[in-house]
């Protein structure tokens, strides 16, 4: 079976919603959460386009690697490399302190042996080089036979000889090969490599420049909403990213819950878009929250760039490129705490940035809660199939019991009538989101997560430790 017709085989079974899905590894400290430094903390996860390495960026500015390993059945992976990529920087012009925290990392499709990835903190993107490197040493030289008649001959050129290298050990290195900075005065909050393999845009809150890979000292600004009076500013950049496969067309979020569709073909500065996604809101409807909670964190295309997935603090919202007045398909996430948000705004959770991602054959999306929950929803695109929800742990108790999830009736639409089974009912324990705001750990949030792009295993970021599970 050649590689398309394999990807087409996990493709056909990642569309089955009836699979079950079963820790499969957990890398980390399982301890308590308490007694975690802040620098351990992960801040991003990602697949790489094959599915055979696998990438995490921290707090610390650290970038560990993964790589799937081959001896072992179903979906596991063990540790490959890790790399100091940023450090904690001071503008001394504006006084202000640059974290070494990682908010993304990409990679760029393999060419070679090697493998490339972006990672960024708030200011500057790096491309970094990572390859199997050969450590030699001189095995033989003119000083090998210092201690011998031979020595007393070198004076002679015909008695001098090359030194001769011999393999001594191969290492995994990673070097920076190319320094994007001092192109943003804002936070960096998204990084995305575009299909041409020889671009790509990095946002900030009010601005998207366009990069080549190879230039690192010169961008082009194609997003600028900046208002001439600061003042007057109303919406800021959440998030950006290309089209899968055109490479003209890329999209980004705002804080009013809008997207917007550009194409570079029609401007230098795309600040014009081509479509607009967004939802009408009933002014019934409106409260002093609605505007942080209707901010989208998060915004992806499906891998064929037919669906766009977004996630604010409250739902999922699925869209067609081709419909742009209402989403296909909205899904309610936190509706059992939709009445104690201001408890949400008074310990800051209420500005918790979710991600939310596409299974490898773009049929269904995955995203995060609270008490390390989160939620798988199958063939969420198709808007006649039944609403099911699956809901998985990534905590230590996933980790001792090995619990699986099955899907689960959501019923109107909402988080309602999910069943509870225990462990000795053939073997299934389904985690119930709690809907009691007093037993919500706000600490135990699950931001980060990366879905495999040709079958179904994911891996999930929870706090300091990286969880997968398959149905492998």
């Amino acid at each position: 079976m050649d590689p398309e017709d394999q990807q087409q085989q996990h493709h056909n079974d990642s569309t089955d919603p009836h699979q079950q899905w079963k820790f499969s590894q957990c890398f980390g400290d399982k301890g308590d959460i308490e007694n975690i430094t802040e620098a351990d903390v992960i801040s991003t996860v990602e697949f790489d386009h094959t599915g055979n390495y696998l990438a995490t960026g921290d707090k610390g500015g650290r970038v560990v690697l993964f790589e799937r390993n081959e001896t072992k059945k179903g979906c596991e992976y063990r540790f490959h490399t890790e790399f100091q990529s940023h450090d904690a920087e001071f503008d001394y012009l504006k006084s202000l302190e640059i974290e070494e925290k990682i908010n993304k990392i990409k990679w760029c499709k393999r060419q070679n042996r090697a493998h490339f990835l972006l990672s960024t903190n708030d200011k500057t993107i790096k491309l970094w080089k990572v390859y199997d490197k050969a450590i030699k040493v001189v095995a033989e030289n003119n000083l090998s036979d210092a201690h011998s008649n031979k020595a007393r001959s070198l004076m002679s050129v015909d008695n001098l000889r090359l030194p001769r290298m011999t393999l001594h050990d191969t290492i995994t290195a990673a070097t920076p090969r190319r320094i994007y900075a001092n192109a943003h005065t804002y936070h960096i909050n998204s990084i995305s490599v575009n299909s041409d393999n020889e671009t790509y845009i990095s946002a900030d809150d009010l601005r998207i420049n366009l990069w080549n890979l190879g230039i690192a000292d010169q961008s082009f600004n194609i997003v600028d909403i900046k208002p001439a009076n600061m003042e007057e500013l109303t919406e800021v950049i959440t998030a950006a990213e290309f089209h899968p496969i055109s490479c003209n067309l890329f999209m980004y979020s705002s804080s009013k819950g809008t997207i917007k569709l550009a194409d570079m073909r029609e401007n230098a500065l795309c600040d014009q878009y081509a479509k607009q996604f967004e939802e009408t809101m009933d002014p019934a409807q409106h409260s002093f929250f609605t505007e942080i909670t209707s901010s989208i964190s998060d915004v992806r295309f499906a891998y064929d760039g037919r669906y766009i997935v977004s996630r604010d603090y409250m739902s999922v919202k699925i869209w067609d490129v081709n419909m742009e007045r209402e989403p296909v398909k909205t899904i309610s996430i936190h509706e059992h705490i939709r009445d104690k948000l201001c408890d949400t705004y008074e310990n800051d959770a209420i500005f918790d940035k979710f991600e939310v991602v596409f299974s490898g054959d773009g049929k269904s999306v995955m995203t995060g809660s609270y008490n390390n929950n989160f939620m798988i929803y199958p063939n969420a695109v198709d808007p006649n199939a039944d609403e099911t929800e699956i809901i998985l742990q990534a905590d230590k108790s996933a980790f001792k019991s090995k619990k699986v999830g099955v899907p689960t009736s959501m019923g109107s639409g909402l988080m309602k009538n999910r069943r509870t089974q225990s462990p000795g009912r053939s073997g299934i324990s389904m985690m119930r989101r709690d809907v009691e705001y007093e037993t919500i750990d706000f600490k135990k949030n699950i931001l980060h997560l990366s879905w495999h792009p040709h079958e179904n295993s994911i891996a999930i970021a929870a706090t300091n430790n990286l969880f997968v599970f398959s149905t492998l």
